[in-house]
């Protein structure tokens, strides 16, 4: 029997069908999601935020937000809640965080020789040669200024005028997210790095009866040490070994200081201890030697001097909060090899100048690509006739100092200071770079002429790095041997009269 077949089923073309099908479907989400994410279809259900700005912004400020906030033609930016914007100043930075952004913090600068160091704010418009810029700018061939009796980097609070955005609407936030990251870093205590320098201790003499007579040594630094230990790094540069007994007297030239008095070094918060001077063997090389033991001991670093030629030779390098700092110390005074008070081979001492060393010292240190401070002890400016007699002549550079200065900057040098004088001298900005030609005594016991009782305190700022500015502090004592910040009048005084020696 024949059966009959059954008819053959047509394949169908499965795999192309179901690859049409997802092509379709993928290309009609994706017109899809352009449609309902395009201006049209968002107009369409809801109203866009519209941007006020207030007549109290700037123009400068309104072309700051504008692209922020609105974008550009090609990619326009709509907000979803309509905000008010504006703007307002004042001297402390605003608490209210959720509708208000500091925009800029804004310092009193004058000139580098400006005598004053406070300003108030109702002269601030009104005093020829001062004016306010933001502290981003701040350039160290500028005098920063305290206002009404505030010095910004003493909190990085107050001292400065703040300038602040005001978004007010329903929702802040909206537009203070698309700013926020767009706005400057402002210097903090945690970015900026505050190096403090002094001029002479000698902490011995007259010193030393009056420590027999107090008892505490920390009697000398009442008035200062809380100044002198506000900075990051201290810098000292004394002139005196430790010496048990001390029979340091008053007039000599042979001089030492009390164990006790190493009180009033960490008293002031000392990180450096300089030793270029002229004494630090004047009652021989052992207490030289223990004095720099007790330093090391109490962890306080050295430089300019030390217990042999070659470590006494060695730069201070300094790496902290992004600044890179070498410190070189010299003496190029009456200190030699020969006369026992220079380091030589195995003996302590000061590290004696040569121009070869620094020279070599700089271009080491600018490879390395750090701010070079050199300090040097230099001669004495000896011309006091009479007791009381003021010296306007001294406050000069001597013979010869002003050369070697300027040829230290001429060589690479960023800074450069004399931290021998027992007056102090004048300052000046050299190829832009300053010089400080002598910084006077900071704890000593001479008392005889007004020159001699007066110092002067730097502090250096680094912001990230950068060095932006130098604190210049005039300081005085009398007979009661305590030293302090002078005042205001008379710190005007003071430097208006070393800008005549210029």
């Amino acid at each position: 029997m024949i059966r009959s077949r059954r008819p053959r089923q047509e394949k169908r073309p499965t795999f192309l069908i179901c690859l049409i099908i997802f092509i379709a479907a993928f290309l009609a989400a994706f017109f899809v999601a352009k449609f309902f994410t395009s201006g049209f279809v968002t107009n369409l259900f809801f109203t866009p935020g519209v941007v006020t700005y207030d007549e109290s912004l700037s123009e400068s400020e309104v072309a700051f937000l504008k692209p922020l906030l609105e974008g550009t033609e090609d990619t326009p930016i709509t907000l979803k809640h309509d905000i008010l914007i504006s703007a307002s100043e004042g001297t402390t930075p605003p608490k209210d965080t959720e509708h208000y952004l500091t925009y800029d913090i804004l310092v009193p600068v004058a000139d580098f020789y400006y005598a004053p160091s406070n300003i108030s704010s109702a002269e601030l418009t009104t005093t020829e040669g001062v004016q306010l810029i933001s502290i981003s700018t701040l350039q160290h061939s500028q005098k920063l200024l305290s206002l009404d009796g505030y010095y910004f980097f003493d909190d990085f609070t107050n001292g400065a005028v703040y300038r602040s955005l005001i978004f007010t609407g329903s929702d802040p936030a909206e537009s203070m997210d698309l700013i926020r990251s767009h706005l400057p870093t402002f210097p903090t205590k945690d970015t900026t790095l505050s190096l403090t320098q002094t001029g002479v201790t000698a902490l011995a003499r007259l010193m030393v009866a009056k420590l027999n007579s107090v008892g505490d040594a920390t009697y000398f630094t009442k008035n200062i040490a809380d100044y002198l230990s506000s900075a990051d790094l201290t810098h000292l540069s004394n002139e005196v070994s430790f010496a048990s007994p001390c029979n340091s007297t008053a007039g000599s030239v042979v001089l030492c200081a009390d164990p006790r008095m190493a009180d009033a070094i960490t008293a002031v918060g000392a990180d450096i201890i300089e030793l270029t001077g002229n004494h630090n063997n004047d009652y021989g090389q052992q207490a030289n030697l223990d004095t720099i033991a007790k330093y090391a001991e109490l962890g306080l670093e050295t430089f300019g001097g030390g217990k042999d030629e070659a470590t006494a030779a060695k730069p201070l390098e300094i790496d902290q909060k992004s600044a890179k700092i070498t410190l070189l110390g010299y003496n190029q005074s009456t200190s030699t090899k020969a006369n026992g008070q220079g380091a030589s081979g195995s003996k302590p001492g000061a590290n004696i100048y040569s121009r070869e060393k620094a020279a070599a010292d700089i271009a080491t240190a600018k490879a390395r690509g750090d701010f070079i401070i050199v300090d040097v002890q230099y001669f004495e400016c000896y011309s006091y006739p009479d007791y009381g007699a003021e010296m306007p002549s001294c406050d000069a550079p001597i013979s010869g100092q002003q050369e070697l200065f300027r040829d230290l900057i001429d060589l690479g040098a960023d800074m450069v200071i004399g931290t021998q004088a027992h007056q102090p001298q004048t300052f000046e900005l050299y190829n832009g770079k300053p010089i400080y030609y002598g910084l006077g005594n900071l704890f000593f016991d001479q008392t005889h002429w007004p020159g001699t009782t007066r110092g002067i305190i730097l502090t250096h700022y680094f912001v990230n790095g950068k060095y932006v500015q130098t604190r210049l502090a005039p300081t005085v004592y009398d007979k009661d041997l305590q030293v302090k910040l002078m005042d205001e009048e008379d710190s005007i005084w003071f430097i208006n009269r070393l800008n005549q020696a210029r």
